[in-house]
């Protein structure tokens, strides 16, 4: 099972959309062939930055078969299947089983505060909707879905659900993220969804990161983690600290269309179209978030 976990860069891949507000399979394959390319491990279509809860199953099956099909085993495929409803969720689960995703993400249910052990049951029944050797990562980011993983809901999830191999934990706790390493005697994977905690999770036994920013600028994501593999951390905390920068430049609106902006620029996507309601940022900030990217040449891994 544990060779089963994640390990170094996760991108949680955009969803490019046409004019038409329909998804553009052509720019998604682009995507993946770009990412694939430039050294990245896994992909992880369906997350927020994929604007998951916008798409309907049908949608979302597309995404993820057209993904799958791409990768073609040249990169891991965790396909991020949670969704407003139990029956959705494991609607999505088991179609990313068929298809032959590697594994899956599942956020936490969304809107209705939930208690700690009604999440517990919500993760055990998405367990057992799958086979028993098919890796599930949790996903809390509680600053979107208002429910929280605490140690108590991933160590009782851990216990009852051997197919649960690890967290994505998006909130900026570490202290958290370190206690949770220590479930299931030290085995538990546990990835950050901070960017800038990148170097740090795993100088402290974590295994990765999930990274929207990654998409526009993989090449800094594969330098820190050779780095780290190489054991050389005074230059991955070098390349973290440019990193988090560029991070800074392309987070400043907290606009996921940013990404779309930049992959498009980059010649990667045809479109920065959002799943309405949703809205990308206006034309004038678009230039001045590539100018801003080029002058700090986004491109190269510099010390």
């Amino acid at each position: 099972m544990l060779e089963n976990k994640l390990y170094g860069c996760v991108v949680p891949i955009v969803t490019p959309l046409d004019g038409n507000q329909k998804v553009d399979v052509e720019s998604l394959r682009s995507l993946v062939r770009f990412l694939i390319g430039k050294g990245i491990p896994c992909l992880y279509p369906n997350g927020t930055t994929g604007e998951m809860l916008m798409f309907s199953v049908a949608d979302r099956k597309l995404v993820a078969e057209t993904v799958v099909k791409e990768s073609a085993g040249r990169a891991r495929v965790y396909v991020q299947t949670g969704a407003m409803s139990l029956e959705d969720t494991v609607e999505l689960s088991r179609h990313a089983v068929e298809i032959g995703a590697d594994g899956i993400g599942v956020v936490t249910p969304s809107y209705f505060k939930m208690s700690d052990d009604a999440i517990v049951a919500f993760y055990q029944k998405v367990s057992k909707s799958v086979p028993a050797d098919f890796p599930i990562y949790m996903y809390g980011i509680p600053q979107c879905s208002v429910n929280d993983i605490n140690t108590y809901v991933a160590g009782k999830v851990a216990e009852t659900c051997p197919n649960v191999v690890g967290i994505k934990y998006s909130y900026p706790n570490m202290s958290r993220m370190l206690e949770m390493m220590n479930i299931r005697n030290n085995t538990f994977s546990v990835l950050c969804g901070p960017d800038e905690l990148y170097h740090v999770l795993m100088c402290g036994g974590g295994d990765g990161t999930v990274s929207g920013n990654a998409q526009v600028i993989p090449e800094h994501y594969v330098a820190i983690g050779k780095a780290i593999e190489e054991g050389d951390m005074e230059k991955a905390r070098l390349i973290q600290k440019r990193t988090t920068m560029l991070n800074n430049i392309l987070c400043a609106q907290n606009n996921i269309s940013c990404y779309k902006v930049m992959l498009k620029h980059m010649g990667v996507i045809a479109d920065t179209e959002m799943k309405e309601p949703l809205v990308g940022v206006d034309e004038e900030y678009a230039k001045k978030l590539i100018d801003t990217m080029e002058k700090n040449h986004f491109r190269e891994v510099l010390l």
